[in-house]
């Protein structure tokens, strides 16, 4: 059964699994570009317990559809804080995963708890390029064009669901929002998280290439660790990386609660 926990703005968060009453710790799952929280679905399972597992569901997708699209990245970790604070969600060490566009959320969101005096425990970013990487533009040069010629090339999307004119039309806006984001994201100065930051990337992934994924270290003065899978920048949709990623993350992430 899914439960939902809402907010004003609408349903931020989804519980998938249910697990322990008394969890050591809260993990929040972030999609990529043009993904919802359903991407999630398998690998809230294999984490589910000890750790309070929470995927995040963007506006404007699946039951938040007719919700505003937020085109920038530091907006939606804004929204995304709120609701955490507003809920009282940060009630337990909180850590982020999040894949592609979903690790530049997850960056952000942790910096803003940290600013306000309630630190995250640890940040996995999976196949995304580090944010001093990433050097916004005054201008939206993706297409609807390239854009579905990218996503072909990177995998994360059945070919058959692009060719689809309907799917395209709904899938189009979101995708489009998602891209800009994305373009548009620049890294503000600030002060290097104090946690633990693991990156991981598919060894054929060429948009995050591996000194891209190294260049996440410079976010945190705490420590750093790169992992690499066979497979390109959704390496992640394999179920048997999924199992094993599952394993470091709540290695690290029991591991670290018992410690503190």
């Amino acid at each position: 059964m899914t439960a939902f926990v809402k907010t004003p703005a609408g349903r931020w968060l989804r519980r998938y699994h249910g697990g322990s009453d008394r969890p050591t710790c809260r993990l929040l799952l972030l999609p990529h570009a043009g993904g919802s929280a359903s991407y999630f679905h398998g690998f809230s399972q294999l984490l589910a317990g000890d750790i309070d597992v929470l995927t995040v569901q963007y506006p404007g997708r699946m039951e938040r559809h007719a919700e505003p699209l937020v085109g920038d990245i530091e907006e939606m970790a804004r929204q995304l804080t709120a609701a955490l604070i507003e809920h009282e969600l940060t009630d337990l060490p909180l850590a982020f995963f999040g894949h592609s566009m979903g690790s530049l959320v997850g960056y952000e969101a942790a910096s803003i708890l940290t600013g306000k005096g309630l630190p995250a425990r640890e940040l996995f970013a999976s196949s995304c390029r580090a944010p001093s990487t990433l050097h916004g533009t005054a201008a939206v040069r993706t297409t609807d064009d390239t854009i579905i010629a990218d996503l072909k090339m990177l995998g994360g999307t059945d070919a058959s669901v692009l060719d689809d004119p309907g799917m395209r039309e709904l899938l189009l806006p979101i995708l489009r929002s998602d891209s800009r984001a994305v373009e548009l994201y620049r890294q503000r100065p600030r002060t290097p998280l104090s946690m633990p930051v693991t990156a991981i990337r598919g060894v054929d992934d060429h948009w995050v290439d591996l000194s891209a994924t190294q260049a996440w270290s410079a976010v945190t003065a705490g420590p750093f660790e790169l992992r690499e899978f066979p497979g390109g920048h959704f390496y992640f949709s394999d179920p048997g990386h999924q199992a094993t990623v599952a394993d470091l993350v709540r290695n690290r992430l029991l591991d670290v609660s018992s410690s503190t």
